[in-house]
Parts: C-alpha cells; sequence; structure tokens
C-alpha cells in the first residue's frame, strides 16, 4: 500500500515562515490552502529552480514534499 500523500495542514503550510507568508503576501497568502493549491505549479517552479523562497533554497526533502502533495491532488 503506497503512503498517502502529504496533506497542506499537517505537511506543507509547516513549510512556510512568517518571512516567506511576509514576503508574498502582496501576491497570495501561504497560509491559506486555497492560495497556495492555486499557484501550486507556478510555486513548485520557483521551489525547484532556487528563487523561493528568496533567502535560501529549500533542501532537497521539503521540495520533494511539496511535489508529492501536487502530485498526489493538494489535499488539504
Amino acid at each position: 500500500m503506497a503512503d498517502a500523500p502529504p496533506t497542506y495542514a499537517a505537511d506543507i503550510k509547516p513549510l512556510f515562515r512568517q518571512l516567506d507568508r511576509d514576503a508574498m503576501v502582496d501576491v497570495f497568502d501561504l497560509w491559506e490552502y486555497e492560495d497556495v493549491k492555486e499557484h501550486a505549479h507556478r510555486i513548485l517552479e520557483r521551489l525547484e529552480d532556487g528563487t523561493m523562497p528568496c533567502d535560501a533554497a529549500w533542501p532537497a526533502d521539503d521540495i520533494s514534499r511539496f511535489a508529492a502533495w501536487v502530485d498526489g491532488r493538494m489535499p488539504a
């Protein structure tokens, strides 16, 4: 049996720091499920190319978790 995909509340939202939220809140809110879901593919692109967050790239495991969430149809 395959592992369940990560969920936004338990696995994805905690990856975003206050600093990240503050940097993006004028565009969308990283602490709001619907906003992150709507922009998930673009966020993933930016995480993978190292341009998000703005101060340092995420560790590979965190990027993989976000990608698994997107691939798992982005459960809340």
